[in-house]
């Protein structure tokens, strides 16, 4: 007997994940690169894992799982197992079956501090630049460096007095705060939320927020990511950490590294200098002040070349904070946000290396 609407749904399937997915589909070129990195990564995952107790979260499944959220930007871990349990893409990715039972959110999370202590994040990132490196997608002569804030997960009523009793509060849980008047800094105050979170702004006019200052060393050619760091966001970072990534980059040769006005000064330029990397800073005259480089640099043709390729680390940045996450972030102390700011940005090469060899695959063809 057939009803009106009611339709009886099918008990058993015969197509897995692997046959709904399309064979061009762009998941598949990033997916064949990342189980080779995997590989490279099983005898590390060997080390971190009991062969005892109760089974725990493939390492491999988890790395993927925590890939796709910052590739579909997926707002939390509750919101990724949701996904997971249904979206047969996802499941795909991760390598479930259709039948896989999804991991509880709280499981997944405790798995992931174990990645962390064992910062797998930055053997990650080194790998798939390694992979990038092999195929000739990344320069190893002309460099830029560039940071952005990243806005802490904690709010400016966090931020309270090292030193002294708070007043009484209309609400406990939400209270009503009057910031008028008071002078706040980061010598007087601090975030009962994120300590590590700083009071910051972006430049002269602008509002300061609780951040942290992430970095990048970007290499020129196709604009990749070959350096990250995260460090507080004490007004010098940014030149911290330059001098950091530039002392680590492979080789002895003579290296560029281009970079905005913030970057010249006399100390900053010098050391660059000391480590073999000619500073190609765009210059910051005004009447109060003289450039750090002068004609001996700026003569050069390449110099020209910097200035203009150096624009191109805001892609990265615009990337990480609108597709990888790092706008508004949703995690709290400096390793777990250095953790994921390292994790996105190993994203966005394997982005942007899917998208350079389809490139030349289609031009050749």
């Amino acid at each position: 007997m057939r009803g009106g609407d009611v339709q009886q749904s099918a008990m058993f399937s015969y197509l897995s994940p692997e046959q709904r997915v399309p064979t061009d589909h762009p998941l598949r070129a990033i997916r064949q690169i990342c189980d080779k990195i995997l590989v490279e990564l099983s005898g590390l995952f060997a080390t971190m894992y009991s062969e005892i107790g109760r089974p725990s979260v493939p390492p491999e499944k988890l790395l993927r799982a925590w890939l796709l959220q910052v590739l579909y930007t997926v707002r939390s871990e509750r919101m990724l197992m949701e996904q997971l349990d249904y979206n047969l893409l996802f499941r795909w990715f991760v390598g479930l079956n259709m039948d896989d039972e999804v991991w509880h959110v709280t499981v997944y999370t405790k798995n992931r501090d174990r990645l962390l202590q064992a910062d797998v994040a930055k053997k990650f990132f080194g790998l798939v630049v390694a992979e990038a490196q092999g195929l000739n997608l990344m320069s190893d002569e002309h460099f830029t460096v560039d940071g952005t804030l990243l806005e802490a997960c904690a709010s400016l009523k966090s931020f309270k007095k090292v030193a002294g009793d708070e007043p009484p509060t209309d609400d406990p849980g939400n209270p009503t705060v009057d910031f008028h008047g008071e002078k706040r800094s980061n010598q007087t105050h601090a975030s009962t939320t994120d300590p590590d979170a700083l009071l910051a702004r972006k430049g002269s006019g602008k509002e300061a927020k609780l951040s942290y200052s992430g970095h990048v060393l970007m290499e020129n050619r196709n604009g990749m990511v070959a350096d990250v760091e995260v460090l507080h966001a004490n007004g010098t970072a940014e030149r911290d950490a330059a001098l950091v990534m530039i002392e680590v980059i492979p080789g002895g040769h003579q290296v560029t590294v281009g970079a905005d006005k913030n970057y010249d000064t006399k100390n900053f330029v010098a050391e660059a200098r000391g480590m073999k990397a000619t500073p190609h800073v765009a210059q910051d005259i005004h009447a109060h002040r003289s450039s750090a480089i002068d004609e001996r640099t700026t003569r050069h043709p390449g110099y020209a070349i910097s200035q203009v390729k150096r624009k191109r680390v805001e892609e990265i940045f615009g990337w990480m904070k609108t597709v990888g996450g790092m706008r508004k972030l949703r995690h709290r102390g400096l390793p777990l946000v250095g953790w994921m700011f390292t994790f996105a940005a190993a994203a966005y090469n394997l982005v942007r290396m899917r998208n350079l060899v389809g490139a030349c695959a289609a031009g050749k063809a």
